[in-house]
């Protein structure tokens, strides 16, 4: 291994090259793309994780207000906070595309950093199909021949390819619009919040449930697991931030404090304002409560935010999909091709078209099942993160990181324990069929990983970087 390899391996910049650009091939676009900045970046985490209060609402219907309530409290202090806290010491330790694949490689090797690439990016691009899917749900309210055949298959093509070349443009067009969908969005829960003032009466927060309503655990806690998960795919676009040792702490801070109170306080208004069946809490029970406080008119703003927040959530999530394979070819652990750009955007074209691909194939699918195993995967995936953040920290305790989570090896331990509980309790409870399709996904990314390192030590394929194994 050359010097310069070595020193790229352990997170230093070789001459020539500052920080910001380690883990970019060496050979760079002649076009130089404009770099995310930090309200974009902002945004564009806002969407990776929540895009707006929706979906909250069966944590109400599922064990009640108070506990609710306390679930958006307590649960990013358990979850969302240590997460954030891995991301933005590892992207700021490695500031290069590929995010959370990088940190398993450097960590654990090529084939650990295969398996965490593999994992992330199914369970990826199978969350991103339903977000065309549900945009048409919405439409068909307004437009009825959306509800069934062709119509409808051919607006969730025509949808994902529109969305699909917005995000072709380029991370600065994606990340300001990131920001104008998210404005939008929020707008009409700011505005049914306040109107909800007068009418709020705070003993109704207090209430543990309704008489005759069995509490379901499964749904409160997935409910909230999903409502505030994701803070690591922003790792993958770390390349593509304007001064990442800087920003990405900032820019994590204020998105984990905005979308925490982004679910906060719709919850607290609707809740003391509007007292109905608790039964009647489920997914879109936001638009209903907004027409019992402030009229029709309001409802169907937060209608039409709910399909600028999955927009905001296609784009968000694409990108991270189509720069973590970008990355992932920079590591050499898939072919160079995965790595090209295109010469009008200087996007990675071939990751954000595979992509693409493979949502369109989903969307016309009945996924319940390989979703839930998407999660298993994803849980798997988180697994591995948290045990390549303290390994990292043992292992290469001597690299530069501009933000250092302020505890030493044992206090990272405990602080990984609490939410990687979390995650086995996630799957301890999965069904047969998730654990047989997650088994199958599984085998699958490891026989891809050997097929790799065939092609690659037989010059089958064309990769980045000229190393044998051992040396990786």
């Amino acid at each position: 291994m050359t010097q310069l390899e070595l020193q790229s391996r352990n997170g230093v910049a070789p001459p020539g090259m500052d920080e910001e650009n380690l883990g970019h091939p060496s050979e760079q676009p002649a076009k130089t793309p404009k770099k995310l900045t930090l309200i974009p970046l902002i945004f564009l985490i806002y969407f990776e994780v929540a895009g707006g209060p929706y979906g909250e609402e069966p944590a109400v219907q599922a064990a009640g207000p108070l506990l609710a309530l306390l679930g958006f409290l307590l649960f990013p202090f358990i979850w969302s906070v240590p997460e954030a806290l891995i991301t933005a010491e590892l992207s700021t330790a490695f500031p290069g595309n590929g995010g959370f694949v990088i940190w398993a490689e450097r960590a654990f090797g090529p084939f650990f950093g295969s398996l965490m690439g593999s994992w992330k990016f199914l369970s990826g691009v199978i969350n991103i199909a339903a977000f065309p899917v549900l945009c048409v749900d919405y439409l068909e309210k307004i437009i009825h021949p959306l509800e069934s055949g062709w119509p409808r298959h051919i607006s969730i093509l025509i949808s994902t390819l529109v969305l699909s070349f917005v995000n072709y443009t380029g991370l600065a067009i994606v990340g300001w619009a990131a920001v104008l969908l998210g404005v939008i969005s929020l707008s009409p829960f700011i505005i049914m919040s306040l109107i909800a003032i007068p009418k709020i009466q705070p003993h109704r927060w207090l209430s543990l449930g309704q008489k005759g309503v069995k509490r379901d655990w499964n749904l409160f806690f997935n409910t909230l697991f999903w409502n505030l998960n994701f803070w690591d795919n922003v790792s993958t676009l770390a390349g593509e931030v304007d001064k990442p040792q800087k920003t990405f702490p900032r820019a994590l801070l204020v998105a984990v404090v905005f979308t925490c109170l982004a679910y906060l306080v719709p919850l607290f208004a609707v809740i003391g304002a509007v007292s109905v069946d608790q039964r009647d809490w489920g997914s879109g029970f936001h638009a209903d409560a907004a027409e019992l406080i402030a009229g029709r008119w309001l409802k169907v703003w937060i209608e039409v935010g709910a399909v600028l927040s999955a927009i905001g959530l296609f784009e968000a999530q694409l990108s991270s999909c189509a720069y973590q394979l970008e990355g992932m070819a920079n590591l050499a652990i898939l072919p160079k091709l995965f790595g090209s750009r295109a010469k009008w955007f200087n996007t990675p074209w071939v990751g954000i078209l595979l992509s693409t691909l493979i949502t369109i194939g989903m969307s016309y699918m009945d996924f319940t099942d390989i979703i839930s195993s998407a999660n298993f995967l994803y849980s798997l995936g988180m697994l591995l993160e948290f045990s390549s953040f303290v390994w990292l920290r043992r292992k290469l305790p001597e690299i530069k990181r501009p933000y250092r989570v302020p505890l030493r090896i044992p206090g990272l331990v405990l602080m990984c324990l609490i939410p990687s509980a979390f995650l086995v309790i996630i799957m301890v409870i999965a069904t047969k069929i998730v654990y047989l399709v997650s088994g199958l996904m599984t085998v699958g990314a490891i026989g891809w990983y050997f097929l790799m390192k065939f092609c690659r030590e037989n010059k089958v394929l064309n990769y980045s970087v000229a190393e044998d194994e051992e040396e990786r």
